[in-house]
């Protein structure tokens, strides 16, 4: 189920029978009969096999037109990241997507920034997502909106704002268009964070090594206190003034508090929030993958929530799952894309660089 044209429509069908939580965020059911999108996991009744179809992504059920469940809530679910890798372009234009590029300007553009040209771009995004790029940053907004409205109170207008919206008249036509009712109709009161910051809570896939994360980022200089990750924020490099804090919430959430000056600059801060702390990640397919290798099977079953620490400021045309900095490991980890940065990783924790496999391999080769 990686790409948007080798979805298993049976395969998804019996997982939201069963309700599989590993597959939340891999694809989302399109219900005929009500024109809603739901999760694998979504509480209500399983529709008839015949009033329902699956795409892999929630920008392709909203182009599909096909509104959010309300129940399930589809922006709380799990960045879709199993199919990473199989497109380095798709991956890198994502990220720009995540951190506002297409806010303010077009596709057009955005190729540009990739390298590549605009149709090709488009196709990429039908491939591998099944939705234009302009879809993909539509509902990247409306599903920020939605989250705010549930978890801030954050006024409408500011809502609009953080979410990547040019116009508070755009954001309400827009939530009218899907939703049938107004924005502000979506909000349930409750007891909420007044602290002065925008909090959220972020989603991925467990299990998650914080311990080794944690330890990780505090080792490169990152301020680290406790179970606690926090950063300043620099007008210069993200937009406005102000300061970033992160740390474990409950299992498969991520607490993240944001007080900034200039709230336009929120996506873009979230953006490097899930690069840093790797929640895209999906543990179950760098498993499968990695442990094909032999010497990766049994490190993996020790650590299996083992993250990459991204940096703050990438510009890389890389993906960083896939980048390699031990050279004696190049062969050997021809075999892992592209997960290799998750093999070498595993490999450095357990203390075994990729000399030591060079001269094991040699020694068997000698007896």
């Amino acid at each position: 189920m990686e790409t948007a044209r080798d979805l298993d429509q049976e395969a998804c069908y019996r997982a939201v029978l069963t309700r599989d939580a590993r597959f939340d965020g891999r694809f989302f059911g399109c219900v005929k009969t009500t024109g809603i999108y739901c999760r694998p996991v979504c509480p209500a009744r399983t529709p008839k096999r015949e009033n329902m179809f699956f795409v892999p992504t929630a920008a392709a059920a909203e182009e599909a037109g096909f509104r959010a469940c309300l129940r399930c809530r589809p922006e709380t679910a799990p960045d879709m990241g199993a199919w990473r890798g199989t497109s380095n372009t798709v991956s890198r234009a994502l990220a720009l997507i995540e951190a506002g590029a297409l806010d303010e300007g077009d596709v057009d553009a955005l190729a540009g920034r990739l390298g590549v040209g605009e149709r090709h771009l488009r196709r990429l995004f039908r491939q591998h997502l099944g939705a234009a790029p302009v879809s993909v940053a539509q509902t990247r907004r409306v599903l920020l909106a939605k989250a705010l409205i549930h978890q801030t109170d954050l006024s409408m207008a500011q809502v609009a704002l953080a979410s990547g919206f040019g116009s508070v008249r755009r954001f309400n036509e827009t939530f009218q268009a899907l939703y049938d009712r107004p924005p502000s109709a979506l909000r349930r009161r409750g007891d909420r964070v007044h602290d002065g910051g925008v909090r959220l809570n972020l989603s991925y896939r467990p299990p998650y090594d914080w311990d080794a994360m944690l330890a990780a980022l505090a080792a490169r200089g990152d301020h680290v206190e406790g179970r606690q990750w926090s950063r300043p924020l620099t007008p210069s490099i993200d937009g406005a003034e102000g300061s970033v804090t992160v740390e474990p919430a409950e299992q498969g959430r991520v607490s993240v508090c944001v007080e900034i000056a200039d709230l336009k600059a929120l996506p873009g801060v979230l953006a490097r929030v899930r690069r840093v702390f790797d929640l895209s990640a999906d543990p179950a397919a760098i498993a499968r993958d990695l442990s094909a290798d032999p010497v990766l099977e049994p490190l993996l079953t020790r650590r299996p929530g083992l993250r990459l620490p991204g940096d703050w400021i990438d510009d890389s045309p890389e993906p960083p799952n896939d980048r390699l900095d031990d050279a004696a490991l190049v062969v050997r980890a021809a075999a892992w894309r592209p997960w290799r940065a998750y093999g070498a990783l595993h490999l450095a924790m357990a203390g075994i660089t990729g000399a030591d496999l060079m001269e094991k391999s040699d020694a068997q080769r000698a007896a």
